[in-house]
């Protein structure tokens, strides 16, 4: 962690608070194995009941030519050539496809997924950022959906904001 700083997304603990009492909660990042071990235990409190922590490892390499178009060569180190492919999830028994979403902020990790996929906005620093707060009230609107895979998630920022008249958020 000596080498990273690591910055706290406003809203951070609300949200995992929110989160731990709706929904079952894991952590799966195309980071080294071991930065993720790290953030992890630095942002979650001890106690938080996580079903599984995965990296790198765990991810799957993309054999495409976005590295060469964004590079000019593959870079097999890059966490941007990761996939998360959610079979593997299913395969271990460990949830429902239709009853898991994926967070992340790169759709090109989860474009495999992209019925499982919610995109929150990159965090850039900006501490009057919203983002979480909004992202809570729209994942509590999926809680009870049978299956996440039918409902349009593309602009779930701009539809959260209607329903609940939230505060619009300066970076979205």
């Amino acid at each position: 962690m000596e080498k990273y700083k690591v910055y706290i997304r406003p809203g951070l603990k609300q949200f995992l608070d929110k989160l731990i009492i709706n929904f079952k909660v894991a952590v799966w990042s195309s980071a080294s194995d071991d930065y993720v071990k790290k953030i992890v235990n630095k942002i979650f409190p001890e106690e938080y009941p996580l079903e599984f922590v995965w990296g790198r490892s765990m991810c799957t390499l993309q054999h495409d030519t976005q590295s060469l178009d964004d590079l000019g060569y593959s870079d097999y180190y890059n966490h941007l050539n990761y996939s998360k492919i959610l079979k593997k999830i299913k395969k271990r028994g460990i949830g429902r496809l239709e009853r898991t979403l994926i967070i992340d902020d790169t759709p090109r990790k989860s474009k495999y997924n992209y019925g499982n996929a919610i995109y929150p906005s990159e965090f850039k620093g900006d501490q009057s950022d919203n983002e979480l707060e909004l992202l809570t009230k729209y994942l509590l609107t999926l809680k009870d959906v049978d299956n996440v895979r039918t409902i349009e998630k593309r602009g779930w920022q701009e539809k959260i904001k209607l329903i609940t008249g939230a505060k619009p958020n300066r970076l979205t």
